[in-house]
Parts: C-alpha cells; structure tokens; sequence
C-alpha cells in the first residue's frame, strides 16, 4: 500500500501543470549563479586550532580556502549549528569561515541544521534550548536563528548564494515536531516555510535548497519531493547527497561506485523535469583509499550530467579531511595534508 500511495502522489504530481515561480519562496527570483565547484570545507577552522597543515601538490603550505581556489574550486559550503557544545560550525566561526570565502571572491553556500550537532536522515535532534516550545514557538525559533545568521553575514559584506533550509531532510527535521513519515509532512512544512521565508526576507536572491540523501535511490527521491508538493513546499532548488561507495564487509572490499554514479546520472534529468527545479549535488564522496576511482566518479558525473542545463554544481564533501582524522571520516580527499587526484576533475571543467 505504502508504494502504491507514492506512485499515486508522483502521478498526481506530474499531472499538475510544471511547478512554476508559486513554487518559490516569497521574494526576488533566484540569480542563476555559474555552474559550482563546490567543496564543504566546515572541519578546517577546527582542524587549524589543532595545528593542520594544508599543502599544494608541490608542498607549499596554504590557507584551506586559498587551495581550495588554486584546485578549481569556486563555491564553499558551510554548516550551521544552533548552540553546538564547543563553538565549532557555531554562528562566530561559520562568520570567519565565509569573510575568508567573501575575500577569496568565491560563492557561499549556507547548510542550516538547526541542531547543536549533526542533523542527517538519522539524526534531526531538537536544540536544547527550544526542547521545550510547541510547533508555533519552533517555527519561530527557526526563523529567529536563520534570520540572526544571514544579518550577521550580510552586515559584515558577505554575500550568500545559496541557503540550505536543514539538511538531509528525508525524514524531516526537528524531530518530532517536523518529521516526515509515509504521507505526513505538515509540521515539516510549517518549519522549511519558516527558515525560507527569511532567507528570502535577508537574501532576496539567494536559491533556497530542499536537501535529501541518497540521489541514486528514484523511489525515495519521488516520493519526498511529490509529498513535498501535495504539502505546498515552497524552494528554488533540489540538493541531493551521493556517496557511491562503502566498505562491504562482505566483498572486503569498497563497492564499485558505478551502480550508483548511474543511477543518479538517470534521475537527475527526470526530477528536473518532474518538479521543475534545478538540481545540485551538495553533498558528494568517495573512499579516500581510492582516490582513482574518486576521479574516475567525478568524470562520470560531469561527463553524464554536462548537457544537462538546469544541473547546477557538485560540492565535495569535507575533501581537505583524510583517514585518521575527524573522527576517521573515510570519504575525504587528502593524504599527508595534500590534495590526492580526486580532485584533479575540479580543475579541469
């Protein structure tokens, strides 16, 4: 019953006349920026403090936004949280991460979780200080924190591109308030508005993104965006994660990533034409043991996706991270603080 409730919600989406400028948030039109070659690059502030050293292929030694500029780079991604224990990813810090952005010329992308922590399609944990408050005084506090952020940026010179309105929000956010579940978006919903309408109060031009996971998975991606319509969702943007391969205890091996570099080559085009948005990857990763192959994915994804006009860009996720770091994250593109050729593509397009 549940695949057949979502078949009938994507018919009836795709019956509708395309989702038009009424499906945007109330403001100025979205710019349409250049295509981004986007990095999140939210650890290197912490990483600085304890003593990294970023590298140039030759071994110069650099700031990590300035490398990230000299490889290709062009856009920066950075993740906000409410009142995180220590102060990293935090309103001051975010604030250092984006003035170093604005200097170096590059486009800003903003990742609201609106958690102290990590908010992903496991973890959406209501901030500690709003625990407490019905679904109206959350709706406010979302508005109150996006809104206390970008005036913080803007007041200080910085421009923003992009707003992501929480992040990997498959299953909703600010749980239970905001959850999402089978056929039930309506709390959610009241949130996103919240957090985007002030994007758009701050940000006139800015693109508001709704992000999920998984961009190879059509069933998931359907489903959400077409509940996302029948609940009267307002964005500009459609941001997906792809990560394509995992270690497999059962192959002892990494999982060969073209299944799934395929997949989401084949659905990118469709959800464009389905919903009438363009899309972005926000979120992209591959083993760092295997840096050739992360090229080779790289070059798929551009090689598949180029003659697509409305797709817009693909971040790499925590690249300037390497094995034995930051909680021995294994999808980072670094080793003996240097840049592997994973990212040689970024140069190069």
């Amino acid at each position: 019953m549940k695949y057949l409730i979502k078949t009938l919600c994507v018919l009836a989406v795709l019956s509708l006349s395309s989702c038009g400028e009424s499906d945007s948030p109330s403001g100025g039109k979205p710019t349409k920026p250049a295509f981004a070659k986007g990095a999140d690059i939210g650890w290197y502030t912490e990483m600085e403090s304890k003593g990294y050293k970023f590298y140039s292929a030759s071994g110069v030694e650099m700031d990590c936004p300035a490398l990230m500029k000299s490889l290709g780079f062009n856009s920066l991604r950075f993740r906000v949280w409410v009142n995180p224990e220590e102060r990293w990813n935090g309103k001051e810090d975010v604030l250092k991460k984006c003035l170093r952005a604005k200097d170096l010329g590059m486009k800003i992308m903003i990742d609201f979780h609106y958690s102290d922590t990590w908010a992903d399609p496991a973890h959406q944990d209501i901030p500690e200080a709003w625990k407490s408050y019905d679904l109206a005084a959350m709706a406010k506090a979302v508005a109150d924190h996006t809104s206390d952020v970008l005036n913080a940026l803007k007041d200080r010179g910085a421009d923003v591109t992009w707003v992501q309105v929480g992040n990997e929000v498959t299953n909703g956010m600010l749980w239970e308030k905001g959850r999402v579940k089978d056929q039930s978006a309506s709390g959610f919903a009241k949130l996103f508005k919240a957090g985007a309408d002030q994007v758009k109060t701050v940000y006139p031009n800015a693109s508001v993104i709704l992000h999920i996971d998984n961009a190879w998975n059509m069933d998931t991606l359907q489903w959400f965006y077409s509940l996302m319509a029948n609940n009267g969702v307002k964005y500009d943007m459609i941001g997906l994660s792809l990560y394509p391969s995992y270690w497999k205890d059962e192959i002892k091996a990494f999982e060969p990533w073209e299944e799934k570099v395929n997949q989401a080559v084949a659905n990118i085009p469709q959800l464009i034409k389905s919903y009438n948005k363009d899309v972005m990857l926000v979120e992209f990763g591959m083993p760092a043991a295997e840096p050739e192959k992360g090229k080779e994915a790289l070059e798929a994804l551009w090689n598949g996706l180029k003659d697509v006009k409305r797709f817009k860009g693909i971040f790499y996720w925590e690249p300037e991270s390497e094995p034995g770091r930051n909680n021995d994250y294994a999808n980072g593109a670094f080793k003996d603080g240097k840049p592997t050729v994973a990212l040689s593509p970024f140069a190069k397009r």
